[in-house]
């Protein structure tokens, strides 16, 4: 096949799909992305031939008035860059079989417009609401009159690449269920998948950081985000260390995650959340303790999982958002994963089954169930084994996701192929 992969920060959520169609000789993989992913990219996949974009600077006199048009304005400026790739290539001879999209940032607006008779596959992330899921969910952070407006127009990408795309897909039931009910058919759910060969249990782990050695089996407390931020509930997490320290005087914290924003509301503090916390823990007269609790950064991915072998419980709170991968990694660790009772949290996660779940602003709660985990690991033991087999039977990288997949791309192709052929047939992924 040849497939031509969009995504502003390729490879991101089709890693593992280009990684495999990469490795088969037989396949031509291309992909369109951002300049500064694209040199990154081709230096990982040097069978990926990657066109890189320059997103067009607006003149002062063209730069929209309206605040609600600013991410619009940014989509079409991609998606018109993303265009005149395609032309180039459609130019040059380079027609792909299939197309693999991320419509968010609107690079596939206009794909449709180039290359109509090309299969296009859209990756549905999240659809966009004022009720039901993140916005207006923590009190802290209360919606706003304008945020339903606001977020229908934020939807005008998605819904363009629902009407356009031949087919989906989506990580959860959950995210699907977000979907409007009229194009949930055509969207399949599949998860990227988690390598739980290279993700597994290491009774014997071991993770060291800055001169001291942290190992399976004593009392560590794990979080991971990919930035430290509300909306994976590390407000919470954090305003619960004074009292889950104090309670447990043995007790080590290891918490990955970057300082910069990926979601929601920025922090105050000119630093970030962590800073900000921090701060406000020390204003209280409950400062965090350094020589307990380490903030790790981001870390490769090797020294996290050996932070995820090392932990004793494993917190993961989110809004009601996207699932991250590193709660299921978590799983496939075989982690006591204590998580919040949110979606789509819960479309994994059983309580007493194979993890624990608390009420995402119940710090007490929280704090209960840390210290009961670490106090009798071996009651425990049973959960983390029914964790990790949840991950292998509903999130297995090579047995599962990645030839379902395979299978969706190789099936657009298939149809477009009885298309030509005269076949009128329909075929469904």
């Amino acid at each position: 096949m040849r497939v031509l992969f969009i995504h502003q920060n390729i490879p991101g959520q089709f890693r593992h799909l280009i990684a495999a169609l990469c490795a088969d000789p037989a396949n031509e993989v291309w992909a369109i992305a951002g300049e500064g992913a694209a040199r990154r990219a081709g230096a990982s996949h040097p069978r990926l031939r990657v066109m890189p974009y320059r997103v067009p600077v607006p003149a002062p006199e063209q730069r929209t008035a309206h605040p609600w048009l600013m991410s619009l304005d940014s989509q079409l400026r991609r998606g018109q860059a993303v265009a005149e790739v395609l032309s180039r290539m459609k130019t040059s001879g380079v027609s792909p079989d299939v197309i693999v999209a991320h419509p968010s940032w609107g690079e596939a607006l206009f794909v449709k417009d180039v290359l109509p008779a090309t299969p296009l596959l859209a990756y549905f992330e999240f659809f966009y609401s004022a009720a039901g899921a993140d916005v207006g969910f923590d009190p802290e952070f209360p919606g706003r009159p304008e945020d339903g407006p606001r977020l229908r127009m934020r939807n005008l990408v998605h819904l363009s690449a629902l009407s356009a795309c031949d087919a989906g897909f989506t990580p959860t039931r959950w995210q699907h269920a977000r979907l409007p009910p009229e194009y949930q058919e055509r969207v399949s759910i599949i998860h990227e998948g988690i390598d739980t060969d290279a993700v597994r249990p290491a009774p014997e782990g071991r993770f060291e950081w800055q001169g001291r050695l942290f190992r399976a089996g004593e009392p560590i407390v794990t979080y991971v985000a990919r930035n430290l931020e509300p909306y994976r509930g590390f407000h919470v997490f954090m305003r619960s260390l004074p009292a889950l320290l104090a309670r447990h005087p043995t007790l080590q914290v290891l918490i990955v995650g970057g300082e910069q924003v990926s979601y929601g509301t920025p922090a105050g503090h000119p630093a970030g959340w962590k800073s900000q916390l921090v701060d406000e823990l020390a204003g209280k007269g409950t400062p965090i303790d350094p020589e307990r609790v380490h903030f790790l950064g981001k870390l490769g991915h090797a020294d996290y999982v050996r932070v995820l072998q090392v932990s004793a419980a494993h917190v993961y709170l989110t809004y009601p958002f996207v699932l991250s991968w590193s709660m299921l990694e978590a799983m496939a660790a075989g982690c006591l994963v204590i998580g919040s009772d949110t979606a789509p949290v819960t479309e994994v996660l059983a309580d007493g089954v194979n993890g624990r779940l608390v009420d995402f602003f119940d710090r007490e709660e929280l704090v209960s169930v840390i210290l009961d985990v670490l106090g009798d690991p071996g009651r425990y033991r049973r959960l983390r084994e029914a964790a990790r087999a949840t991950a292998i039977e509903r999130f297995d990288l090579q047995r599962l996701c990645l030839p379902a997949g395979l299978a969706l791309i190789r099936s657009m192709q298939v149809g477009r192929d009885a298309q030509g052929s005269g076949d009128s047939r329909e075929v469904r992924p």
